[in-house]
């Protein structure tokens, strides 16, 4: 083993740029309504841009608003070493998911620049365009695109729910790039993320060193029946389709309940015309479901699909079913996760391994490179909530976790 570089990471700058930039999209319940490629999506980016800039690094943007900021090394023939998640935020969404990720690497860099200390390879900050999802599906849209798992024309006609194109705002905010995607290479991946779970918390250990993310499938259902006046319209000629909707959303649960540790959920319902005296005559809702055995995946699918037409038949009502993305199990680089193994043991922090149970951008860039993350806990494993909460001492933990695995990595290169 060579000798190690003792390089700490400033906690207290951190967590001030964790919260200077909860200001972006900040909601009155202390979390972040920051959707991709919003107004607010534009200000963290400039933000963003500008400190990287502040540190001598070049900051390149790509066709589908991918950001890399990348900071020379000894040897700039050897591709960069990446770190990386993403800004954007669900709808009532928290001050740290993907945001640490970010910025946790941005205080890794600043740390690094600070002591003029040169790595051997150059290393990059990347930020993710629209992983969450939430206003554009699918989820890790342009992390796939730079995965090659969708093309760039795909993501620009991916439209929001008032039909509003992603390459439209992409092109509004003023960040469609002019570099192809795929033109900023590196050789590895390090994503630092909140665990979005409670086993970190419920063990008392600090750091997850993460194997694997499970595999997750969406879909899009649309339950079609026909309104009518509820005073008027007995009880035996109904054709409600939001009754439907309800059957079948219990049984997507019991087909979670049926394959633990795999997950199946309903998360966006949209009832029309939602009209407290009208039968409803169509539901729109979304199905989730994850395992990480893709053949208990399989399974899980076939029983989902079988149980709800038997559900629409029984009611008289229509359906209209689609599988729209599809994320298999992904297992992460071994050699990367020993580097994390590696940094968490010189912090002197506990840690464990375990597996993702959401997706990430890792998740496909394991596909196209080296790849592995870092969580630490979230309080109660709540996520995906205004009530997200990652302490000042955790976030800490994954910022020196993830500088000490990049430098570990970066000396074995050497």
């Amino acid at each position: 083993m060579t000798a190690r570089t003792n390089i700490t990471i400033n906690p207290q700058r951190l967590w001030d740029a964790i919260m200077e930039t909860a200001r972006y999209g900040a909601t009155p319940k202390g979390g972040i309504k920051r959707l991709t490629l919003s107004d607010d999506d534009k200000k963290v980016r400039d933000w963003f841009k500008a400190q990287c800039e502040a540190l001598g690094c070049t900051v390149g943007v790509d066709a589908v608003g991918n950001m890399f900021a990348l900071r020379p090394g000894k040897n700039n023939a050897l591709l960069p070493i990446a770190m990386g998640s993403h800004l954007d935020t669900q709808p009532t969404g928290g001050k740290f998911d993907g945001v640490l990720g970010v910025l946790g690497a941005l205080e890794a860099m600043r740390s690094i620049v600070d002591l003029g200390y040169e790595t051997n390879a150059p290393v990059m900050i990347v930020n993710w365009t629209n992983e969450e999802g939430s206003r554009f599906a699918p989820a890790m849209l342009a992390s796939g695109v730079y995965a090659g798992v969708f093309t760039p024309d795909y993501a620009y006609e991916r439209t929001d729910r008032d039909g509003i194109k992603f390459g439209d705002e992409l092109a509004r905010i003023g960040y469609r790039g002019a570099d192809p995607v795929g033109k900023q290479k590196f050789q590895a991946m390090f994503e630092l993320h909140i665990e979005q779970g409670p086993i970190l918390e419920a063990e008392n250990r600090m750091i997850g060193v993460v194997t694997g993310v499970q595999g997750m499938r969406w879909y899009e259902v649309t339950v079609r029946g026909q309104e009518a006046h509820t005073g008027a319209t007995p009880m035996l000629l109904r054709k409600n389709a939001l009754l439907g909707a309800a059957r079948m959303i219990e049984a997507i649960h019991q087909v979670g309940m049926a394959h633990l540790p795999g997950v199946a959920s309903v998360g966006l319902i949209e009832n029309r015309p939602n009209s407290r005296n009208v039968v409803p005559g169509e539901v729109f809702f979304t199905v989730d479901l994850r395992h990480p055995d893709e053949s208990v995946l399989d399974q899980m699918e076939k029983e989902y699909q079988a149980a709800l037409p038997k559900i629409a038949e029984e009611l008289k009502l229509e359906l209209e079913e689609k599988r729209i993305w599809n994320s298999p199990a992904v297992k992460f680089n071994p050699d990367l996760i020993a580097c994390v193994r590696e940094g968490a043991e010189q912090a002197g922090y506990s840690w464990r391994e375990m597996a993702s149970g959401a997706g990430h951008d890792a998740a496909y860039i394991a596909r196209v490179a080296p790849t592995t993350m870092i969580f630490v806990p979230c309080l109660g494993g709540l996520s995906h909530n205004e009530a997200e909460s990652t302490s000042f001492d955790e976030c800490a933990a994954g910022s020196q976790v993830l500088l000490n695995a990049v430098l570990e990595y970066d000396r074995r290169l050497a």
